[in-house]
This record gives structure tokens, C-alpha cells and sequence, in this order.
């Protein structure tokens, strides 16, 4: 039989991910922990260890991570089917997957550094794939903002030489109560807001969207994005009553507003896509910072399914649609592409919090258990804000490419003829609808307490309703020469480029640089120490060098005189 490299991986890594998933339940019921340590290497009594955790969550997670990578493998054979170099493809795919393990299974600083670095390296890869200028920067942006994190690891391995060890694991009491050890606490915060992109550093997750759309859909549902998340869940004892979770909780609610707010003014399908992503990000760090990680991990993993399946619906449109992007050309697709459509609906809704759907199980509990923490207005105000935007920006994209009639002339070939991409999809949809219920069973067996008044109980419903009828309303402001956003010019830039965060992070890191090192050239380098230096014995020794010339070459009398007054004044001295 002869097999193509995507099928053979689909079928490896989903049966890893099939036993991963059994073991993890296995670990749960037991309330197992495994932690091995394998000695690389022995010297005078020096042990280099490599030490792996296995408990439930991080089983559970490499499932889903095999999961979903097992299926965007089978969905590229087809996606990518026109590329010369699908196997340096798939190759790099499962390097990225490969870094992911490592991270999910260490407690071991330098061994997440491994995949945290690989992660960063192969997402840089992956990013510049398609060879371009605009792939360039992207992939520039990535990797840069990524380092920032790198380092602030390499300074917490650094701090915690004070320990004696690197096996963070067993540290976590000693580190929340010691306070000069709170600095590890910070450093593993600005690495996990980098990596997951939170404000300040949100500007590079919008331009990975250069990569292909399967790649997308791995990065954005379970792999690079997440890893800041995974590493805050497992250091989250620092983060219990400290500053450190205010701080963390204040960047992660304006990055889910900031991000629902971009969304609404995208055009670019893959954009908003990732917008709301970013904004999902800022839900789960603000959970998380609340206290309560296992709310954080449930939602981690709802979001990758459905995120998964809206990435892949995603591709197939930009597939049929000749490769554009841009949702005000498109219109009408339900009724050229009904099941495509139909698998995009139901991860929009999951994603939008639909009763019983993957995403309700989680969101909705989210916002209960936030209704009932004790937090100031403003929190409460931007939490249930986002939510409505999440909503409004769903219904918006679901307006202008599923409803309405196609705007794309002189295309007639849209159809659902991609039979492999659909087949991948198809697998990820039954997980999509089921997959919150069966995971709010597992990971939270015993209910919780929630106790609310009729009116907040509502509330998430009500946010839900009012967003969905915004989305419809910014609808209407389809294609028309008088755009209600061009009036407000400033106001639509402003929102629409994520508050000018892309711009900062470029340009406005650059230009003061270039322009400090422009003045240093011309002034320094150029400028005196020039005229000073180099220059000013050039001239000297030119100088010196024509006045010889003219003595020796123009006039023989003076050449004569010289060495007549040399001759004496060697005399003199010989006599003396």
C-alpha cells in the first residue's frame, strides 16, 4: 500500500494521541503523578539530569496537541497538494509539535527552554514559509517578540542557581514564600505574555497569519499560543494573593477588549480569525490570574478544538475563493459551499458561547465564577464587554461571507469538491460540539457553587444577544461609497490597528534607534573623531610628504643646503 508521508503521520500521531487520551483518563481517576529522571551524563560526582513529568494534565494535553496535529497533517496532503516541498513541510510541522511535547512534559526550566526555543525557531520557519517581503517582516516580528521571553527564561535559570537545582516543581511553596524570589515570578510572567501575546507584545500574533492556514490552525489552537498559558497554569502557586496576578489580570482584560474591539473592524478573514484568538488568550490569563487554573486549562482546550476546526473552514474558503482573503468579497457561500459552512457555524458559535456547544462549557463558567470573585467594576465592565464583542465580531463574519450574494465576479467554480480537507474537518467537528461536555466531565468532577442574582445570571446571555444584534447592525455598513467608518477616520485606524501596537512595535522601536545612530556617524564616526584621528594625520603626513616632494624634486640648491647643515650638525655633535 502505498501511503503519502500525510497520511502515514495522521495515522501515527493520532494513535499516540488515542492512547495519550486513555492514559491521561487512567492518571485522573487515580490521582497519579510520575515524575522520571533519565542521567545523561555522570562527572565527579556532577549528574546532568532529564527530567520528565507525567500527570493528567500534561497527558491530556499532549492528546489534544497530537490530536489536532494529526488532522492539519491529513488536511494539508490536500491544501498544500501544489507545493514542491510538502515533505520539508510536514518535517517542520512535526519539529514544531516535537518542541510542544518537550514543554508540556518538563519541570525543568532548561529543558522547556529546549522547547520553548524550538517553538520560537521552527514558528519563525514556518512563518517565512511562503517566500515574500511581507513573510519576512512577519516572520522578523515573530521571532523578535519571542526572544524578549527567551531571555526573561534564561534570567530566571539564572535566579535560580540560588536553589540549586532547576526542577522548578518542587520550589513553588519555597518561591511564594521567599521575596527576593518573587523575580522568577516576574520573569515567567513576561515570557508567558510574549508568548501568548498580550499587550504590549500582541502585535506579532496578527502578522504570523503570513504563515500557511494549516499552520495557523496548529499555532493558534494548541501550540505556540498556548505555551504561555501551559507554563503560568504550572507555576500558578505564584500567582496565588500576590501583584503579581493583579498586574497579570489587568493585561490580559484589556487584551481581550483591545483584540474584540480590532476585530470588528478587520476586513482579512485570517485576521479576525486570530484576533479572536488573541482575545481568547486575554480570557484565559485573566482566569488564570484569578486563581482558578484548572478553569483556565478547560477553556485552553475547548478553544483549541473549535479554533482548529475555524482555521481549516477558513482555508477551504480562501482555497474556492483563488486565495483572497478579504470577507467584502466574498457573500453567499452557503449556498456553494453548504458543508463547509455548516462546520464554520458551528465553530463560530462554540467560539461565541453557544448553549452546549464545546466553548459554553467553559466561557459560560468563566463569567459565573468571575460574577462571583470579588473584583472591581471596571474588570467587571470590560469582561462581559469583550464577551459581547466576541459575539458582534462572530456574527459580522458569518454576515458577510455566508449570507447575502457572491461579490467575487467572474468566479463560478466554488464548490465542496476538496474531499480530504472536508474529511478533516469533519473529524474535528464531532469534537467541536461534544468535546466541552465531555471535558467539563473529566477535569471537573465535582460541581461548583454558583450562587447569583436573576439579573447577573442573565448577564451572559444578555451581553450574547446585544452583540450578536451589533454584529448585524455593523453588517449593513457593507459596500457603499458613504462608510460610516471613513467619517470617524482616526477612530477606525485607531481600533482597527489593535491601538497602533503593530506600528510601535515596529517603526516606533526602530526609528529613534536609526535616527540616534544616524547622529553617531555623522557626529562621532564621521564627525571629529574623524577630523581628529584619521584624517588630521593624513593631512599632516600629506603636507609633510609635498614639502619634501618640492625640496627634493623642484630646487637642487635647497636639497644641497640640507644636507650641508646636516653634515655640520652631525660635526657639532661628534665634537661635543
Amino acid at each position: 500500500m502505498n501511503l503519502s508521508i500525510c497520511l502515514l503521520f495522521f495515522i501515527i500521531l493520532m494513535m499516540i494521541s488515542i492512547s495519550l487520551f486513555i492514559n491521561s483518563m487512567y492518571f485522573m481517576i487515580n490521582d497519579l503523578v510520575i515524575l522520571l529522571e533519565w542521567e545523561l551524563l555522570s562527572l565527579n560526582s556532577c549528574s546532568l539530569l532529564m527530567t520528565i513529568l507525567l500527570d493528567w494534565m500534561s497527558l491530556l494535553f499532549m492528546s489534544f496537541v497530537l490530536f489536532i496535529s494529526s488532522v492539519v497533517i491529513y488536511y494539508s496532503e490536500e491544501y498544500m497538494e501544489g507545493d514542491e516541498n510538502l515533505n520539508r513541510f510536514i518535517i517542520l510541522v512535526l519539529m514544531f509539535v516535537l518542541s510542544m511535547m518537550f514543554l508540556i512534559i518538563s519541570p525543568n526550566l532548561i529543558s522547556i527552554l529546549l522547547g520553548w526555543d524550538g517553538l520560537g525557531l521552527v514558528s519563525y520557519c514556518l512563518v517565512i514559509y511562503y517566500q515574500n517581503v511581507k513573510s519576512y517582516n512577519a516572520g522578523m516580528l515573530t521571532a523578535l517578540s519571542n526572544r524578549i521571553g527567551d531571555v526573561a527564561l534564561l534570567m530566571s535559570i539564572a535566579w535560580m542557581l540560588n536553589y540549586g537545582s532547576w526542577n522548578y516543581i518542587f520550589y513553588l511553596e519555597c518561591m511564594k514564600m521567599d521575596l527576593s524570589m518573587q523575580i522568577i515570578g516576574w520573569m515567567v510572567i513576561l515570557a508567558a505574555i510574549t508568548k501568548s501575546a498580550q499587550i504590549p507584545f500582541s502585535s506579532w500574533l496578527p502578522a504570523a497569519m503570513a504563515a500557511p492556514t494549516p499552520v495557523s490552525a496548529l499555532v493558534h489552537s494548541s501550540t505556540l499560543v498556548t505555551a504561555g498559558v501551559y507554563l503560568l497554569i504550572r507555576f500558578n502557586l505564584l500567582l496565588m494573593d500576590s501583584i503579581l496576578s493583579k498586574f497579570l489580570l489587568l493585561l490580559a482584560v484589556l487584551t481581550m477588549f483591545m483584540a474584540g474591539l480590532g476585530a470588528n473592524y478587520e476586513y482579512d478573514l485570517k485576521k479576525i480569525i486570530a484576533l479572536s484568538t488573541l482575545s481568547q488568550l486575554g480570557l484565559m490569563m485573566s482566569i488564570l490570574s484569578m486563581g482558578y487554573a484548572n478553569l483556565a486549562f478547560f477553556h485552553l482546550l475547548t478553544h483549541a478544538l473549535f479554533k482548529a476546526l475555524l482555521f481549516m473552514c477558513a482555508g477551504s474558503v480562501i482555497h474556492n475563493m483563488k486565495n483572497n482573503q478579504d470577507i467584502r468579497v466574498m457573500g453567499g457561500l452557503i449556498m456553494s459551499m453548504p458543508l463547509t459552512c455548516t462546520c464554520m457555524n458551528i465553530a463560530n458559535l462554540a467560539l461565541c458561547g453557544m448553549p452546549f456547544l464545546a466553548g459554553f462549557y467553559s466561557k459560560d463558567l468563566i463569567l459565573e465564577m468571575l460574577s462571583m470573585s470579588w473584583l472591581n467594576l471596571l474588570i467587571y465592565f470590560l469582561f462581559f464587554l469583550s464577551t459581547g464583542l466576541t459575539v458582534c465580531y462572530s456574527f459580522r463574519l458569518i454576515y458577510y461571507t455566508l449570507s447575502g450574494n457572491l461579490n467575487f465576479m467572474g468566479l463560478y467554480s466554488i464548490n465542496d469538491s476538496y474531499w480530504v480537507m472536508l474529511k478533516g474537518m469533519l473529524g474535528l467537528l464531532g469534537l467541536a460540539v461534544v468535546g466541552g461536555s465531555m471535558l467539563s466531565w473529566m477535569i471537573l468532577p465535582t460541581p461548583s457553587m454558583i450562587c447569583l442574582p436573576l439579573i447577573m445570571k442573565f448577564m451572559t446571555l444578555l451581553v450574547s444577544v446585544i452583540g450578536g444584534f451589533m454584529g448585524y447592525m455593523i453588517f449593513q455598513y457593507k459596500l457603499s461609497w458613504n462608510l460610516s467608518y471613513l467619517y470617524n477616520y482616526f477612530s477606525t485606524m485607531f481600533l482597527g490597528n489593535m491601538w497602533f501596537m503593530p506600528m510601535l512595535s515596529t517603526s516606533g522601536l526602530n526609528k529613534i534607534n536609526l535616527y540616534l545612530g544616524y547622529l553617531v556617524i555623522k557626529n562621532i564616526d564621521q564627525g571629529w573623531s574623524e577630523y581628529m584621528g584619521g584624517q588630521l594625520i593624513y593631512n599632516y603626513l600629506k603636507n609633510n610628504s609635498k614639502l619634501l616632494f618640492l625640496y627634493q624634486y623642484n630646487n637642487f640648491k635647497i636639497y644641497l643646503m640640507t644636507i650641508i647643515l646636516w653634515m655640520i650638525m652631525l660635526l657639532l655633535i661628534m665634537i661635543y
